[in-house]
């Protein structure tokens, strides 16, 4: 039986791999990408193509006025430890490594 893989937007996990490996990460997940260190997520793409990273308070909300964005959410509920990233900000690597080396593992 074949294994699963992400089924979301190719360009999306392309970008989120280019950031991650050079934020110095390792990809984990098939169907749904993500990050972690310690056992705890620090990144991740969901199946639309939308990447979240877990910041500390202080930072999700630097984070989430910078950007205009929001507590991320799945399946209906929030994760108010993670941020979405906006789509220019996953386009723009170096700016989002500097996020993701910040990111709470």
């Amino acid at each position: 039986m074949a294994k699963a893989a992400f089924t979301g937007p190719d360009e999306a996990l392309l970008l989120y791999e280019r950031a991650i490996a050079a934020a110095g990460w390792e990809r984990k997940g098939a169907t749904m990408p993500y990050t972690s260190a310690g056992g705890h997520m620090s990144s991740f793409l969901d199946p639309t193509g939308t990447m979240a990273i877990r910041l500390a308070p202080a930072l999700r909300d630097e984070f989430i006025e910078r950007y205009a964005s929001r507590i991320a959410e799945q399946h209906g509920r929030s994760m108010p430890h993670f941020v979405v990233v906006p789509e220019t900000l996953l386009r723009d690597t170096s700016e989002l490594v500097h996020w993701l080396e910040r990111a709470e593992v």
